[in-house]
């Protein structure tokens, strides 16, 4: 049987939500309302991508002064990714049982306590009140917080969404929503330039309390009237559903192409100038920021004012995506890198909610949350395999990252061009579809 929501007597949140986002005459939420829903979405996901763009480039620079190698720094996030893989899994089927609602809020609330710990590592660690090994075990342990938990959030949201628009809108929703994380990137070099007067960790700090705001604000506004569609569990979406299996390789794929330059990027900038830390946590954030623009860029203007295809977005995605590597081959200077970056923001920005919009479309609505959870584990998993044979390669040589990464997009390329399961998919989007929208 379905879960009760625990706040379904307290009258003043109800209040509080109504104003919010106000009821029609049916007790669903208004066309505005919902509106207002997706853009509170939008706005407390945006901490997200702040966290990850800073702490890409805040514990890169940091590592030699806390005793860490390359590979410890990239084996701290392919933890906490190995655990994500089968986490989102969890929480995204939670979430067709529980509501979309409390899995968001559990996830953005890990967020924020995996940050704020995460920060207070590494300054024991640069006070020099951890040992470097203690240090290593404790931001792996803090990072794992967010593994655990904070893999609800963007599943429960995907899902959120593709329980409120038709199959024609679906790839406008997906890009609002990695738009968040994509605006969330573009600002963090600002505030955490701004922040770094204060301390070099005061970003994190700032983002770890923004986390935590952001879930008080779920749990304030956000309406959910209509039950889940699951009212039973009956069986729960497999790994090897063959509608759900292609979309899991071109996850592993494309995360693990979209992390490799993310992972290396500080290492490659700080060899090719010969940079300070300072310096190249600044050149860091301004190429991480190029991208994250480059990504708002094709999630508001190709997506939302274009009205791009999903097949449109994933062919041109890739293609954009594989030069964006080409380049980084090759870099002679910090101009291309900075462009490369900024292509592959612009790839995968079309790519992947292209990506997800097919891989809603591909079941049913009473599947949403599993199938989110699914694909959002898989692409997890490139932030396993990116850290790990990312920065081991590089280690042998800065270029063979990105040759890796070229010939995943060739993989990939060819994999979308020959399966009928995602073919399938993108006809859907097309055609369109509004039968399973949920009234609220």
């Amino acid at each position: 049987m379905q879960n009760p929501d625990p706040t379904s007597k307290s009258g003043w949140l109800e209040r509080a939500r109504a104003a919010f986002a106000p009821e029609d005459e049916t007790g669903g939420t208004t066309q505005e309302g919902r509106r207002r829903a997706i853009g509170l979405l939008f706005v407390c996901l945006i901490a997200n991508g702040l966290g990850q763009t800073l702490m890409f480039a805040i514990l890169p620079p940091l590592a030699r002064d806390l005793g860490l190698s390359e590979f410890q720094v990239g084996s701290i996030f392919a933890v906490s990714a190995t655990i994500w893989v089968f986490s989102s899994a969890f929480w995204g089927l939670r979430s067709d049982y529980w509501g979309r609602r409390p899995v968001i809020l559990i996830g953005l609330l890990a967020f924020g306590i995996s940050t704020l710990g995460f920060a207070s590592v590494m300054a024991f660690g640069l006070w020099g009140l951890t040992a470097p090994f203690a240090t290593y075990v404790l931001l792996i342990a803090t990072r794992s917080i967010y593994g655990i938990f904070g893999s609800g959030s963007y599943p429960a949201a995907q899902a959120y969404i593709a329980d409120r628009t038709t199959a024609q809108e679906r790839t406008e929703g997906m890009a609002t929503l990695n738009a968040a994380f994509g605006l969330g990137a573009a600002i963090g070099p600002g505030i955490g330039a701004a922040l770094t007067v204060i301390g070099v960790l005061a970003p994190l700090y700032f983002v770890g309390i923004l986390g935590i705001a952001s879930a008080l604000a779920i749990w304030l506004l956000l309406p959910e009237r209509s039950r889940p569609h699951k009212r039973e569990i009956i069986k729960p979406l497999s790994w090897f559903d063959p509608r759900v299996f292609p979309f899991i390789v071109f996850s592993v794929v494309q995360g693990t192409a979209g992390a490799i330059p993310i992972q290396t990027i500080a290492f490659l900038i700080r060899d090719t100038m010969n940079t300070t830390t300072a310096e190249t946590q600044q050149f860091t954030g301004v190429a991480l920021m190029g991208s994250a623009i480059a990504s708002l860029f094709a999630q508001f203007v190709l997506v939302q004012r274009f009205k791009m295809t999903t097949r449109t977005l994933i062919f041109a995605g890739i293609v954009v995506a594989l030069v964006s590597n080409v380049l980084l081959i090759v870099p002679s200077n910090y101009g291309l890198i900075a462009f490369a970056l900024v292509l592959s923001g612009l790839g995968f920005g079309m790519l992947r909610p292209g990506f997800a919009a097919a891989a809603s479309l591909s079941v049913s609505a009473d599947e949403q949350g599993a199938v989110a959870g699914l694909t959002g584990g898989a692409s997890a998993a490139g932030f396993i395999f990116a850290p790990l044979i990312g920065n081991a390669l590089y280690s042998w040589s800065q270029d063979y990252p990105y040759w890796l990464g070229t010939a995943l997009m060739l993989v990939l390329l060819v994999f979308v061009l020959t399966n009928k399961t995602i073919k399938t998919a993108v006809i859907q989007d097309i055609r369109g579809d509004s039968s399973d929208i949920q009234p609220s």
